[in-house]
């Protein structure tokens, strides 16, 4: 089985946030699952370095539109492993492949007749690069994201006929209802397809850094008919010598945010029509992270958590959690780091880590550190039962959050467990029946943290990957999520508390 994944690519005219953060984390995760599947994953994310933000940035600084592109990659490269995630390749839109490739789809489409030449002349965005119709702008021609007032631009370009693939889309959003994910965001994209489409420009005129137009060279493209196309060009040269497009395309999830939903779900899938190309099967567009005030998080508002302070202080296991467990991916939510330490507090340290360090300690302490190979207590394997294919359909769905809930919920029955059985207790009776009865609760529970922390290792990769090697069971594949029958007679190894005070 082929899987491939995307996030969308980062504008670098700034630095990374916490939101460049949160989407390459939550992508992360359904990655990493997919590969306990057993499947062949391509995870792909990247930086987006055209268009006119990048030049007007470069043109304050006094560098060159490449130099502070290179500048802010590095920056945004550097994040990726700090945050422990496994991406396939790291498209630059300025790579010779990508720019190669951007030509050939576009002339393809120019020649398949769906471009023309014509006057622009409308509302345009700098910060969004974006031409907005009338029915996005805010009153007194502000723009809808940004809220910044609107540039009046008139110039001669060349056009993307996307009117023509009306009839087209509105099928495409009949046939296939998953096609844009959740429901609301499918229901926003299909209202502004319904609203009727207008024609885009493709091209610009007076700006020089950009991708040329090939059947027009005193052109370049217009920055986002460049941008959406690295999900189709990145395959074609991420491997030297090898071209993976027909292995992974099309992509099973574009992963984007909610602000760029219209290029994503009606321009995107209008050019790959145009192209002749496969449409991917769905787009899960995720919300707004907002500060601990309920407001979209803002430097100038100081509302901002910072990830790079997040991860000095807590690890990335911990940024990872928080994040894929206070926000519902696919709503907006508030971040904050008091909310933060209270997670790793309440529920990484005392539920989670106290579960796995006090299991290993009794077994240390009471069988010489090796599982009792006996036959497991029913009632907990009961609780198991069925919970990897309940988080194989939500990830199907890329419901993380709720996936990791239901891990979670197992974390806390496992916590009731100890209590109600009191292993201590039993430790203390000096007789057979008591000492097999430790032996049950022991191994049940060992198998229990061996199953969770299996089924956790997609959001807390390097916390579950130290566990397991020390309980003799370093297998994360979605097989070994079963709870067993018996107990494994594997050695553990003392191992130091997974979420240290902080």
């Amino acid at each position: 089985m082929s899987f491939y994944i995307t996030t969308a690519i980062d504008y670098v005219n700034g630095v990374p946030h916490v939101g460049h953060a949160y989407e390459k984390i939550a992508t992360d995760v359904i990655a990493r699952h997919m590969r306990q599947r057993g499947g062949d994953v391509f995870f792909l994310t990247g930086a987006d370095e055209h268009g006119e933000p990048v030049a007007d940035t470069a043109a304050a600084e006094g560098i060159s539109p490449q130099e502070l592109a290179d500048r802010n990659v590095a920056r945004f490269k550097a994040l990726l492993p700090e945050l422990e995630i496994s991406n396939d390749f790291y498209v630059r839109t300025t790579d010779e492949g990508h720019e190669q490739r951007v030509q050939e789809v576009m002339q393809r489409i120019h020649d398949n007749g769906y471009t023309y030449k014509s006057l622009y002349e409308g509302w345009y965005c700098p910060r969004c690069a974006d031409f907005k119709v009338e029915n996005e702008i805010l009153e007194g021609n502000l723009c809808p994201i940004h809220e910044i007032p609107l540039v009046r631009e008139s110039e001669e370009n060349w056009f993307f006929k996307l009117s023509e693939f009306q009839v087209e889309l509105e099928a495409l959003y009949s046939d296939h209802p998953s096609f844009v994910m959740p429901l609301a965001r499918y229901n926003e994209a299909l209202s502004f397809i319904q609203s009727g489409l207008q024609d885009v420009s493709l091209s610009r005129a007076h700006l020089k850094w950009g991708i040329t137009v090939p059947w027009d060279t005193d052109h370049v493209f217009y920055v986002w008919f460049d941008a959406l196309l690295n999900y189709y060009t990145a395959l074609g040269y991420a491997r030297p010598g090898e071209d993976l497009t027909d292995t992974f395309w099309p992509a099973q999830f574009h992963v984007i945010g909610k602000d760029i939903l219209k290029f994503h779900t009606v321009f995107w899938p209008a050019m790959l029509m145009a192209a002749e190309l496969p449409l991917p099967e769905h787009v899960f567009v995720h919300g707004f992270l907002l500060g601990s005030d309920g407001r979209k998080m803002s430097k100038s508002l100081g509302n901002v958590l910072d990830p790079f302070e997040v991860l000095a202080r807590f690890g990335a296991d911990a940024l990872r959690f928080y994040l894929m467990r206070d926000v519902q991916f696919g709503a907006d939510g508030a971040v904050g780091m008091e909310a933060l330490q209270a997670r790793y507090e309440n529920e990484l340290a005392n539920e989670y880590g106290n579960l796995a360090s006090r299991t290993i300690a009794m077994i240390r302490r009471y069988r010489d550190g090796v599982v009792p190979e006996v036959e497991l207590d029913p009632a907990l394997r009961g609780e198991f039962d069925g919970l990897a294919d309940e988080i194989w359909d939500l990830m199907d769905g890329a419901e993380v959050t709720a996936a990791l809930d239901r891990v979670w919920q197992r974390v806390r029955r496992c916590n009731r467990y100890v209590e109600e059985r009191q292993p201590w207790a039993l430790a203390k009776q000096d007789h057979p029946e008591a000492h097999h009865e430790l032996n049950i609760v022991l191994a049940s529970l060992a198998e229990a943290v061996r199953v969770i922390s299996v089924l956790l290792s997609p959001y807390l990769p390097e916390s579950t990957a130290t566990l397991l090697k020390a309980m003799g069971s370093p297998v994360i594949s979605l097989d070994q999520a079963a709870f067993a029958e018996h107990g494994s007679g594997s050695l553990v190894e003392a191992i130091e508390p997974l979420f240290p005070r902080r």
